[in-house]
């Protein structure tokens, strides 16, 4: 007999069976409890979100009451109301009664699901913080202390205030499937107690910070005030001041301009006297040519004439009379020719003389008045820069650098520099075209380095050294003698001229071409001005003393408004020359053709 097959147990699967039934119940009821998680976090975050709001909304209205109350406060002081404001101002407590009037109606935050009633329920009081709006931070539960967390916690914290503190009342079930909110008079209150207090915080702070405010407003506005008046008050003294110095300057100028007017335009001009006049012989056998005055030695004078003979005089008794101390043969040596105008060296130790340019005789001579006895004393230059002619005249420069400068009948004017050698000297033309006539005259600036140059081409040139071209050029009605620059006011020069009754000009160099006045003088001997009349200046520079063919000296006072002389010295028998001034002692001395010096003391 066949064995029968064994028989399969059937309770095996069916348990199987029922494990895999409990197990999908199981992971349904896990889902279905994982959905109400989501449902009751998202609703947790609707109430806390709505209650925020609520909060939020309440704050802003009481903000806003204090900012009117404080408006009124400071409307009320400005305009003296006060009381009249005070009776009208709402209160804070009132506000707040109307936010508690308003809080009682119903909340639209309760939710009921029926499926989860019959589950046990428990309240949840959640606390939300003030915060600061730039971090995020989670809202705790107070009672049960679970944590809510969610991706809008940073939105609900910025929407959080700052002073204070959200309590909301949150019917949480165990199960999670009901959400209540609800409020309890007690929590009202304690919420209302807790604004109070912050709010009175809040506003003792305020007014604190207000007074000080306040006081530091009042402070920097009355420091502004101050400074501001002070800077008036400064600039309104600086302007008197100012106001007060200009008068001052005008008037000071309207005094000066009226003395010098009253120099310049009198009707009196001052008159030169002349105590006496002493004559002495000059020792020379032919006419007298020039006279200069030593600029070291005030006591010592040197006359030369046509004979080429150069005499050196010491004054006695201060210009009562002189003595002939030497006298030098000066000839030149080709053609015996006298010299034609005579310089002082500005150290006043020796003595220089120029001739002519013809037949390649010597041109300028130094007289060494230092040598001693039995040596050479005239020695002659080797350079002959002139080309022809007559050297009319010689002078020295008013610089700092020791230099003299001639001018001829060749049209030419020369500058002479000097070097380290012994009577060495350099040449140089400064221009040879600018005149088309000789060149009867030279003379330097004071101020500026130009040399000035009248020709008989009825023309002064004033020649810039340091440019080296001219610095102006100045054609007037006749021809130019000789030209003289005023020792005081360096801007002014004379021009000598042969127009009769206007033999003198006078320029400013500042105005150019204009002359400013003119003088002249009457001749009864002649009818034509000799170019051997010379001129000079007082040391003073208010005089300008003239020779005439009559003998006579003029002197003309520059302050005197008129054209003819202010006075007329009779002074010699024949032609006088040229009549120089001394610049230490009173004094006048005269050369004349009739062969005499003449000493006239002044007082």
């Amino acid at each position: 007999m066949s064995t029968p097959s064994p028989i399969l147990k059937r309770p095996k699967l069916e348990q199987r069976n029922n494990e895999d039934d409990n197990e999908t119940s199981l992971n349904q009821k896990s889902n279905e409890n994982n959905g109400r998680e989501e449902e009751d976090s998202v609703e947790e975050q609707k109430v806390a979100f709505i209650a925020l709001i609520e909060h939020r909304s309440r704050v802003q209205l009481v903000e806003a009451e204090k900012r009117l109350e404080d408006s009124q406060t400071k409307l009320a002081r400005l305009s003296g109301r006060s009381n009249a404001s005070a009776a009208n101002k709402p209160s804070v407590e009132n506000v707040i009664k109307k936010v508690k009037m308003e809080r009682k109606s119903p909340s639209p935050v309760r939710l009921n699901e029926a499926s989860s009633s019959s589950q046990p329920q428990s309240r949840t009081e959640l606390v939300i913080p003030a915060v600061n709006p730039k971090v995020p931070q989670t809202v705790r539960s107070v009672g049960s202390g679970a944590r809510i967390s969610c991706g809008s916690s940073a939105q609900l914290s910025s929407l959080a205030p700052s002073n204070g503190v959200v309590n909301v009342k949150v019917e949480k079930p165990y199960s999670a499937a009901n959400v209540k909110v609800e409020k309890s008079n007690s929590a009202v209150k304690v919420k209302i107690e807790k604004c109070h207090r912050s709010s009175s915080d809040v506003e003792v702070v305020e007014i604190q910070d207000r007074g000080n405010k306040r006081k530091i407003g009042t402070y920097v506005h009355t420091f502004i005030h101050t400074c501001i008046h002070t800077y008036v008050f400064i600039y309104i003294y600086i302007y008197i001041y100012i106001y007060i110095l200009l008068l001052c300057m005008f008037f000071v100028y309207n005094c000066m301009l009226g003395v010098a007017l009253c120099f310049i335009w009198s009707s009196a001009p001052c008159t030169v006297h002349c105590h006496t006049s002493n004559h002495i012989s000059s020792q020379h056998k032919r006419k007298l040519r020039s006279v200069a005055v030593c600029p070291v030695n005030d006591q010592l004078f040197v006359s030369s004439a046509l004979d080429g003979m150069i005499n050196l005089w010491q004054l006695q008794a201060r210009g009562s009379g002189a003595s002939l101390l030497s006298t030098t043969d000066s000839v030149s040596p080709v053609q015996r020719r006298w010299p034609e105008d005579i310089a002082w060296h500005p150290l006043g130790n020796s003595l220089f003389s120029a001739y002519t340019a013809d037949s390649g005789d010597a041109q300028i001579s130094v007289l060494n008045l230092n040598k001693t006895q039995g040596r050479a004393r005239v020695t002659f230059l080797e350079d002959k820069p002139h080309i022809k002619g007559i050297i009319n005249g010689i002078e020295f420069m008013p610089w700092e650098n020791t230099c003299f400068v001639t001018g001829g009948s060749d049209h030419g004017v020369v500058l002479w520099n000097e070097k380290d050698e012994e009577n060495s000297w350099k040449p140089k033309a400064l221009h040879r075209n600018m005149h088309s006539s000789a060149v009867m005259g030279v003379a330097g600036m004071q101020q500026k380095q130009i040399v000035l140059s009248a020709g008989a081409d009825k023309r002064i040139v004033g020649f810039d050294v340091q440019v080296g071209r001219a610095d102006f050029k100045h054609q007037l009605d006749s021809r130019c003698m000789s030209v003289l620059p005023n020792p005081c006011d360096f801007n002014l020069f004379m021009v000598q001229t042969g127009t009769l009754g206007k033999q003198l000009r006078l320029f400013d160099i500042r105005l150019r071409q204009t002359e400013i006045h003119s003088f002249g003088f009457k001749q009864e001997s002649s009818d034509s001005q000799s170019a051997l009349i010379n001129q000079a200046w007082s040391p003073d520079g208010l005089y300008l003393t003239s020779g005439s063919v009559d003998p006579v000296i003029h002197v003309f006072d520059i302050r005197y408004n008129y054209h003819k002389p202010s006075q007329s010295i009779k002074a010699h028998q024949k032609r006088v020359f040229k009549a120089v001034w001394h610049y230490s002692l009173p004094l006048l001395i005269s050369i004349s053709s009739d062969l005499h010096i003449g000493l006239h003391k002044i007082i």
